[in-house]
């Protein structure tokens, strides 16, 4: 089948028919669910993660093209940004040692994409936002070279209709405009698929969304943007101002952003492809020749790409995705919370502990989402990506009396939730050493109060104090933190201070 672009300019009668298009994938969409045309899981998870290219200075390097040229691994892709790349691992069977693997083969990947950016005085760096990064890196002549990305900016700048406004209040106050969404290329994340029946996704959705917060509260690795200190998590703020669509008089209306947390716990995965088709406006005018109905009817699976593409541009935190392989669909959670870095081995603790909570609050009698509140998530999440591992979350109390009662997080995961991740790894049959290890780095973060964004807020102090000014000591900070993350002992263990 073909692909094309229904028009130059995506005018208005081709956002209709677009639009149709898109019902007809979602019919199609909901005859897969009611026909039980789904693969059956066999447990399986996948991992991508978005790097930062750097050079000895801690400044970013705009080399990407020359990186994966010399890469040469399909493993290795383009991001937005030139000073992006990302890394996909194949997928793993939930079980066993999977953790270790994971850890091994990541560090091989790594270690051998940073050779190859060294061959162009450039290094690899794994941290959720590049503290040197200047608004002046951020403009559209460092949007990768690819054409997608270009017809992304171009459209998402068309419906807005004027500059992006970036308004960040945190330790410190950023504000400042953008002409194109390429500041959204600071945002480097880690993506953990897990694949699921169409019975279980709802559980597995809602159980993912309402731990995301603390994910981030144990998680973080974003504290600065434009040399400004903000959230210990800057990402989400960040992705949602250089990405929106709507111009002021839309935001005072309610109108949703296309980065988007969500406003309800969910009954089924086709919940979540009937509001992005709802609630967001088509942005990319690629066309695929597939009548999806037509193919259901002679028996076939439809690969349903509008829908899949449209789905790509609304960016929820915990997204849907639809996926095809080998003529048999199948559904999963794509979880999007976490920054990248600051290790392997922080990575892979953190996979650890979102897969096993996952699964042990999906399968629980009484889960959190029918005792929570959504908008109690929704909250959390905000004060996680505001605070870290300092932040103070509401969760359900133990036991059957009910209620919700706020919590530092720290305590919410030492008492309640690392021995639920421990019980859901034991679910997936993880082998202990690696349950007992991975989340041992996670109890330690919490024991300890560090993080990969404690670590750089502090860092920098102690960088300002010791008489350096503030670009020096973001570029101090950089460079401390790039030899640490090779160095490959968690982050809980790194010594502060840029020495």
């Amino acid at each position: 089948m073909g692909e094309k672009v229904v028009a130059d300019g995506f005018g208005l009668s081709d956002r209709q028919r677009y639009r149709r298009k898109l019902q007809q994938c979602l019919a199609g969409l909901a005859r897969l669910l009611a026909e039980k045309r789904f693969d059956r899981p066999q447990n399986l998870m996948g991992l991508e993660i978005e790097l930062n290219l750097a050079g000895a200075d801690g400044m970013p390097r705009m080399v990407n093209g020359d990186v994966l040229e010399r890469i040469a691994s399909p493993d290795f892709q383009t991001e937005l940004g030139m000073f992006n790349l990302e890394v996909n691992i194949a997928p793993h069977r939930l079980g066993g040692r999977v953790f270790d693997r994971l850890a091994e083969e990541l560090r091989a990947g790594l270690g051998y994409a940073d050779r190859k950016a060294r061959e162009v005085d450039a290094g690899v760096v794994m941290i959720g936002i590049l503290p040197t990064l200047s608004q002046r890196d951020l403009v559209f002549e460092n949007l990768s070279d690819n054409d997608r990305y270009t017809l992304l900016n171009d459209q998402i700048v068309a419906a807005r209709g004027e500059d992006f406004a970036l308004d960040i209040q945190g330790v410190e106050r950023l504000t400042c405009t953008s002409t194109s969404i390429v500041p959204e290329a600071a945002c480097t994340s880690v993506q953990l698929h897990l694949q699921v029946t169409p019975a279980r996704f709802a559980a597995v959705w809602n159980a993912a969304q309402a731990v995301a917060a603390v994910q981030i509260a144990v998680g973080a690795n974003s504290p600065f943007l434009f040399g400004r200190e903000l959230w210990r998590e800057s990402r989400p703020p960040l992705f949602l101002q250089a990405t929106d669509t709507r111009p002021p008089e839309l935001q005072a209306q309610g109108v949703r952003p296309r980065t988007w947390f969500g406003e309800r716990w969910v009954d089924s995965a086709y919940d979540l492809f009937e509001e992005n088709l709802r609630y967001f406006p088509p942005l990319l005018p690629i066309c695929d020749e597939e009548d999806p109905l037509r193919v259901l009817d002679q028996g076939g699976v439809p690969r349903l790409q509008e829908l899949v593409l449209h789905n790509g541009t609304v960016y929820r935190w915990n997204r849907p995705v639809y996926g095809w392989v080998d003529g048999v669909p199948h559904l999963r959670v794509e979880n999007r919370v976490l920054p990248a870095g600051p290790t392997v081995t922080d990575v892979v603790a953190n996979a650890a502990f979102y897969y096993g909570l996952v699964r042990a609050l999906a399968e629980e009698p009484r889960p959190v989402w029918k005792r929570m509140a959504f908008e109690d998530a929704s909250a959390n999440f905000d004060l996680a990506c505001r605070h870290g591992i300092d932040a103070e979350l509401r969760w359900p109390r133990p036991g059957r009396s009910g209620g919700v009662a706020t919590v530092p997080a720290v305590r919410l995961v030492l008492d309640e939730l690392l021995p639920l991740a421990a019980a859901g790894l034991d679910a997936w049959h993880v082998e202990p050493a690696d349950r007992d290890f991975y989340l041992g780095v996670i109890e330690e973060r919490c024991r300890r109060r560090v993080n990969g964004a404690s670590w750089q807020a502090e860092t920098f102090r102690l960088a300002r104090e010791s008489g350096l000014d503030r670009e020096a000591a973001l570029a101090a900070t950089t460079r401390r933190y790039a030899e640490l993350m090779h160095g490959g002992e968690p982050v809980h263990t790194w010594p502060m201070g840029v020495e």
